[in-house]
């Protein structure tokens, strides 16, 4: 049952690249989306401008992310730490017994409370990325929400399926998956946009031909 979800999902993903590739043919390179062929590269941080705004912003939020994350962390490890503390405490243990246990326990907390801000933080950067680096080089807003949203979802499951594949190693699955799962979710979310311009466009040649026939019959 799994193997055919993933064959299913490829034909999807296959058929929708087709489609995606159609689309673009006939509305052209101008509508068609621009994250296809142009991207955001590390030189762009050395224009002296928007984009060396960009890159710094995006550094200074990276760092407050890990500054909360591990803010975050340490207030998870010492509720669970006071909590367990208590409950072995008054089940008669001695402070040191009762120490030792709730440290094992903060910790572990602390590095499940982590690994879930991790699943976070780091597909919300992407997709904030993304969608700059979209209106960067001249795409639309739409476009960029598209991607953006694509890479969020790519990079959040592909970091969980990593981790699932890769248990003796969570951190190399985690990483692996979400940059793999970042690159597929924001292609997805391009060829989408590109999809719904080429129905948009479609819709509008049919409306446009439909008028044109109205009135041809009525000058006849």
């Amino acid at each position: 049952m799994k193997m055919r979800l993933e064959l299913l999902f490829m034909a999807g993903i296959i058929a929708l690249d087709i489609t995606a590739e159609k689309c673009r043919q006939i509305i052209g390179d101008e509508m068609s989306s621009k994250g296809m062929m142009e991207r955001f590269t590390f030189l762009n941080c050395f224009d002296m401008s928007t984009g060396t705004m960009a890159c710094t912003v995006k550094e200074c939020v990276k760092l407050y992310c890990y500054y909360r994350r591990a803010v975050h962390v340490q207030e998870v490890r010492n509720k669970k730490i006071e909590a367990t503390l208590y409950e072995y405490l008054s089940q008669g243990q001695t402070i040191e017994e009762a120490l030792n246990q709730a440290n094992e326990k903060g910790n572990a907390a602390a590095k499940e409370a982590s690994r879930q801000v991790k699943h976070i933080i780091g597909p919300a950067i992407s997709f904030g990325w993304d969608l700059f680096e979209t209106i960067y080089i001249g795409g639309t807003l739409v476009e960029g929400i598209m991607r953006g949203t694509g890479t969020f979802l790519g990079s959040y499951v592909g970091g969980i399926i990593g981790e699932e594949r890769l248990r003796s190693l969570r951190w190399l699955g985690f990483l692996v998956g979400s940059q793999m799962g970042s690159w597929v979710g924001g292609r997805v979310g391009l060829m989408a946009y590109d999809v719904g311009k080429g129905v948009q466009y479609l819709l509008q040649f049919v409306h446009k031909e439909t008028n044109l026939s109205s009135l041809a019959s009525k000058d006849l």
